[in-house]
């Protein structure tokens, strides 16, 4: 398997970017984010979004991510949108001087739900690799791009056959920053399968 740039394709660009094979750079637009609906009722759709397509059934893809967020809000990672309301993201989500949101975002059928973790925000880079096992999807971290930690596991309801997944950066607040994505690797999915409880019998 092989990362090529070239098979990149913008769903809404942004306010600036600089794609190469082994660096890509978004400038953000203010007032740019994903969300549908949950909690704040309100849907936003309009965050620029890189990415490739594929039907392979089973594949991980690992990118680093170094920021420049400052503003509340600001954030920069890794997705797999499919359409407006069925949709993944895992990012560092910028809160104030003290701390930021490390977390991710499913969004199936139109609902969004959001998981977190504070961090630091002196934090500025983060590894993030997206594993696939048909329509299942594990979302890792890692600050150094060697040991990953398990985000979470989640079914996409429209993850099955043909996706396309990449990177995204958005600021949904009065703001802009750069986010630059590095180390970009598409290999055999390295999320194994299962080898503990049996699944149930019909």
């Amino acid at each position: 398997m092989h990362f090529d740039a070239d098979r990149l394709q913008w769903t809404r660009e942004p306010a600036g970017c600089a794609i190469a094979q082994d660096r890509i750079e978004i400038v953000t637009a203010p007032r740019t984010d994903l969300w549908q609906r949950t909690y704040y009722h309100f849907r936003n759709d309009n965050a620029p979004v890189l990415q490739m397509e594929t039907d392979e059934p089973y594949f991980s893809f690992t990118v680093k991510t170094a920021f420049e967020s400052k503003h509340r809000f600001d954030q920069c990672g890794v997705v797999m949108y499919l359409d407006s309301e069925n949709w993944l993201k895992a990012s560092i989500e910028y809160e104030n001087e003290a701390f930021q949101h490390l977390g991710s975002v499913v969004t199936n059928e139109g609902y969004s739900d959001w998981a977190t973790t504070e961090i630091d925000a002196s934090v500025k880079s983060m590894w993030y690799r997206l594993s696939r096992r048909e329509d299942d999807y594990c979302i890792e971290c890692s600050e150094d791009g060697v040991r990953f930690r398990q985000m979470r596991i989640c079914h996409m309801r429209r993850g099955g056959g043909t996706i396309r997944f990449g990177v995204y950066a958005c600021s949904p607040e009065d703001s802009s920053f750069r986010a630059v994505f590095t180390d970009m690797e598409m290999t055999e999915c390295r999320w194994l399968a299962h080898d503990g409880q049996a699944p149930d019998e019909d």
